[in-house]
């Protein structure tokens, strides 16, 4: 029986049937569920057979229920008017619940507002897959990896970015486990799947495969995602690539790293080079024209072991502080007959050393023992390269660097050049290897033989001089490494000291200052047993106490930098009131940028660095006296 219609007058909204009986006679055989529910009171006011069958409710029964006892949804979503579904949760009369998607008319219908119900639950399912590939796209658009794996790894979701980030499609991954796809710690994955299952939550770094075979560094994070009951069913997996940051980050390691090795290379170069001094000097007294050539042969191995352990201190001080000498206007061609000399005596005789060079050779502004470093760095990688001999081939030339020239090179620019050539006919580098052998700490030599730095530090001093290198290798053919220097063609430049002959004093008065003494006497002895006399100093106060005693007497004061009670900058600044024409050579293990300018300012204009040789220290000392006496 139909329950008596409220006779409440309203203005019709939507639509009007004259009766129930014509809503029932039209809606009747439809395949849907329908109902009509009194807006008012939420009672139902018919139910079509289709609505009948699905809840189980009888039609008496039905127009004896309010909406709200069928229907469970929130105040919010109480009905809406409008073409969109509403997917609402449905109770049968036995207790079963389904979701339906609802779409809700607003009628008049026999004198009062109410609501045409049109209830579809296959329209629900259809719904919410189109809410599932919605989300779906939505998770497309994300530039994160975010996966979903059952509990043994094999994949059942793969966004887009999944397949940015490790190349794979959707239909290439989805079905496959991830521990066969791009997993590399297969046991790392697994514990972290294990402490997953324990906390519900996992987050860390895991270093995957693309299907390139490229190596991506990600931050994982993983959600254990439960059933109805609690029980762990699936994991969700979010990937970001940090690939770049975590490069970023060890190059920012790296650099605290070098600044560290900078720090301490600078603490231990003094003490180091100290030791240095006294060996490479003594190696010089102790030779005679006369020696046992056994003998002769360990003195030059003494003294390539001292030179050798001198490169590599002021090696790592270059490269881990970037610091060098004084830029001065150089001949290219100097360095490199010293560099023949010096190679020429040391390398192994199956390496022929030839040398080439323009006999109008322009020069350049730099470092003369930086440029020497990176020269010799170059010729003892060829010589490496040279183990069973061949010929090693040093030039230098002029060059007019043109437009074609710069695009064939970047990082060159137009201008002149000075080109320096290192060439092997070795066993060349293969192109793998190429593009990373200027990287700091590279080194494709055995532990103990090689610590990666040579090249990176030619770079860097390459560099900072304004130029440029370029690397051209075949494997089985040889290597040759080129170095352009920028050009100061219309300059000249006077002979280095390094080139001027060694000759004996006639008796000049020398203070040596220096608070090592194996140092102080290995000074004295090379200076005496060249014609000059010495007095000697521990530290700057003694030094001035003596040299304001023998002023008069005293032709040159040769003091260390880095003193006790008084350094040799304080010392300096002290002799210079005491007469300021006298001639100074400061040495040291190592110059700072600062140190440099201060003795400049104060008139010094020869630093003496340590380790050096008997000949380097007559050479620089004969020099100042000639100057002197000019």
């Amino acid at each position: 029986m139909m329950r008596t219609m409220n006779s409440e007058r309203v203005v019709p909204i939507a639509g009007t049937f004259e009766s129930l009986e014509n809503f029932q006679r039209l809606f009747r055989e439809h395949p849907v569920s329908i109902m009509i529910i009194e807006k008012r009171t939420g009672f139902f006011l018919f139910a079509n057979p289709a609505a009948v069958q699905r809840y189980g409710y009888g039609v008496e029964e039905f127009l004896n229920l309010t909406a709200d006892q069928v229907i469970e949804r929130k105040e919010a979503t109480l009905f809406f008017d409008g073409n969109l579904p509403l997917i609402c949760q449905h109770r049968t009369k036995n207790g079963s619940v389904f979701q339906a998607a609802s779409r809700y008319q607003e009628i008049f219908v026999e004198g009062v507002v109410a609501y045409l119900v049109f209830n579809d639950d296959h329209g629900a399912k259809d719904v919410a897959k189109l809410q599932n590939r919605e989300q779906a796209e939505l998770l497309n658009l994300a530039s994160d990896a975010i996966m979903v794996h059952d509990l043994e790894h094999r994949l059942l979701f793969w966004n887009h970015g999944a397949t940015r980030l490790y190349g794979w499609t959707v239909e290439d991954a989805v079905g496959l486990r991830t521990l066969d796809l791009f997993v590399r710690e297969k046991i790392q994955m697994i514990e972290a799947g294990e402490q997953l299952i324990k906390d519900g939550s996992w987050s860390g770094q895991f270093s995957h495969a693309t299907k390139d075979g490229r190596e991506v560094i990600v931050s994982s994070r993983w959600t254990l995602v439960r059933d109805g009951d609690g029980y762990p069913t699936s994991v969700l997996t979010i990937d970001t690539d940090i690939t770049e940051t975590k490069k970023l980050e060890s190059q920012f390691l790296r650099a605290q790293r070098l600044e560290s090795l900078g720090t301490l290379a600078g603490g231990i170069a003094h003490d180091l080079n100290n030791i240095l001094s006294p060996i490479l000097m003594a190696a010089s007294i102790l030779r005679r024209p006369t020696m046992d050539p056994e003998d002769e042969q360990m003195l030059n191995i003494i003294e390539s072991s001292a030179e050798r352990g001198a490169g590599i201190v002021k090696q790592v001080l270059t490269f881990a502080r970037g610091e060098g000498g004084d830029r001065l206007l150089l001949q290219p061609k100097y360095l490199v007959n010293e560099l023949a000399k010096i190679i020429g005596q040391t390398f192994p005789k199956n390496i022929d050393i030839q040398t080439t060079l323009n006999p109008d050779l322009w020069t350049v502004i730099g470092d003369a023992t930086q440029l020497h470093q990176v020269l010799l760095n170059l010729c003892v990688n060829a010589r490496d390269a040279l183990s069973s001999g061949g010929v090693l081939t040093v030039t230098a030339e002029n060059l007019d660097i043109d437009e074609h020239f710069a695009q064939m090179h970047p990082g060159s620019s137009l201008g002149f050049y000075v080109a320096l050539r290192v060439t092997d006919n070795g066993v060349g580098i293969p192109s793998e290897t190429l593009d990373k052998i200027f990287d700091p700490f590279f080194t494709t030599k055995e532990v103990g033989k090689g610590t990666g730095l040579g090249l990176a530090t030619v770079s860097g001093i390459v560099k900072s001089h304004g130029g440029f290198l370029s690397v051209k290798s075949v494997v089985g053919l040889g290597t040759t490494f080129s170095v352009f220097l920028p050009a100061s063609k219309d300059a000249e430049v006077e002979q280095p000291v390094e080139s001027v002959a060694v000759v004996d004093g006639h008796g000049e008065l020398i203070l040596v200052v220096d608070d090592e003494a194996p140092i102080r006497e290995a000074l004295v002895s090379t200076l005496t047993a060249h014609g000059y006399r010495a007095y000697t100093a521990e530290d700057g106060k003694d030094a001035l106490a003596i040299y304001f005693q023998r002023r008069g007497e005293i032709d040159l004061v040769l003091t260390d930098l880095s003193m006790g009670e008084m350094d040799g900058i304080a010392l300096v600044r002290a002799l210079h009131k005491i007469n300021p024409e006298v001639k100074v050579v400061v040495s040291s293990g190592h110059f700072h940028k600062e140190s440099r300018a201060i003795l400049g300012g104060l008139g010094v204009k020869v630093l003496l660095e340590k380790p050096y040789t008997a000949e380097k220290l007559l050479r620089t000392v004969g020099a100042q006296l000639t100057t002197l006496e000019d």
